[in-house]
């Protein structure tokens, strides 16, 4: 199983989103991507398909999304670290397998670069629409990680982010960027391969004939074996035992589903990463993610310029939710807005966390273009009367 790739292009580079997070995947190790071209999401693929030749690794384009998941799990458990990209509709069909992922604990990434849906909707242009479908587009209970990069630097660096979180906590693992964010060109900065922290595969220490591919340590995380390595495994979407096998009762269910929810709850002060500017003064804390996050920078300091107490709560992690850091600054803060383009997601996550506390004021954007300014502006000066 390979760790990094020895073909990691090191130094400054100007590259698009796409083609970033295409770079971070390989540093990070991926040998097998598994994909069907969507736009805005094709660049990924094409990238992907470019680097992965000569650097023993595979790349395959499958007939749809659902079958480029399947080839992507499918190779997790033969030892390699694997990715798909796609976008909105893709991501709708690749809901069954991603539950699958998640029941089976399966190391992978999916990067989704949103446009503007429902449907076909946009195909070129921006949205950020599937924030919530992100967290509970499969059916069934379970943890979800997904982070939001606002530029290519940080689409190479939160994709590498992404494989060490699934390495990590066994499962997959989701990249929500945007089109602006994936089509925007900027410097990229990839130091080399040596600097790079890479997370191994926790692999079962024990021989084949004790090995149970769902004990889990006593962090609630399996350790895992590739197959075709001499051990004996049983891969399911039923409710399984600790050896894989069909297990379909309540007992089971209530030992084996709550942990899928709770390796990533128990840890969440670990995994959610936020950028903050100026919220220990602010009475207003504008919460927003991706390209967003950069158009409401602006919107800041015209306020700011208006003598308005402003700070910035980004969000890097989008799930799971940084409850409690919205708990705290809703303890002393007049109101949060929440610029999204969509109609309203994240807001609520925003608006339950403060409880009544403190205002929450949405400035929502059907998709199709960023927000204007002076848009997140007007919900900063309503958010105060």
């Amino acid at each position: 199983m390979s760790e990094g790739h020895p073909a990691v292009l090191t130094g400054e580079h100007f590259m698009n989103g796409d083609v970033a997070a295409a770079e971070g995947a390989l540093a990070a190790g991926c040998s097998f991507f598994g994909g069907y071209p969507i736009t805005p999401a094709t660049e990924v693929s094409e990238r992907m398909a470019e680097r992965l030749s000569g650097l023993n690794g595979i790349y395959i384009q499958m007939e749809d999304e659902i079958a480029s998941l399947g080839a992507v799990l499918g190779a997790a458990w033969g030892g390699r670290k694997s990715m798909t990209a796609t976008s909105g509709p893709g991501f709708s069909l690749m809901m069954e397998n991603l539950g699958l992922g998640y029941m089976t604990e399966t190391h992978c990434v999916v990067v989704n670069v949103q446009r503007g849906g429902p449907s076909t909707g946009l195909p070129t242009l921006v949205g950020q629409q599937d924030m919530m479908q992100a967290r509970w587009g499969s059916h069934g209970d379970y943890g979800v990680i997904a982070l939001c990069p606002s530029s290519p630097q940080e689409c190479f660096d939160l994709t590498i982010e992404a494989f060490n979180l699934s390495e990590t906590y066994r499962m997959p693992v989701l990249l929500m960027t945007d089109e602006v964010v994936g089509h925007m060109t900027e410097k990229v900065v990839i130091p080399p391969a040596d600097r790079i922290r890479l997370v191994p595969r926790r692999l079962a220490q024990r021989p084949p004939g004790e090995y149970r591919p769902y004990d889990p340590d006593a962090d609630g995380v399996p350790p895992m074996v590739a197959a075709g390595g001499g051990y004996r495994i049983h891969v399911t979407g039923l409710t399984h035992d600790e050896r894989g096998y069909p297990a379909v009762n309540a007992t089971v269910q209530q030992r084996t589903v709550p942990r899928l929810l709770e390796k990533v709850r128990q840890n969440a002060a670990r995994i959610v990463r936020l950028e903050e500017e100026e919220t220990e003064s602010a009475e207003i804390v504008v919460v927003c993610y991706g390209i967003t996050a950069r158009v409401a920078r602006l919107a800041i300091e015209m306020a700011r310029a208006k003598k308005m107490r402003v700070g910035l709560l980004r969000l890097i992690t989008a799930w799971p939710f940084p409850e409690e850091r919205i708990r705290q600054l809703s303890e002393r803060v007049k109101a949060f807005v929440v610029p999204e383009i969509n109609l309203g997601q994240m807001v609520y996550e925003v608006e339950r966390c403060a409880a009544g506390r403190a205002r929450t004021v949405l400035v929502p954007n059907a998709g199709g273009d960023v927000h204007e300014p002076e848009a997140i502006l007007k919900g900063m000066e309503e958010a105060l009367r």
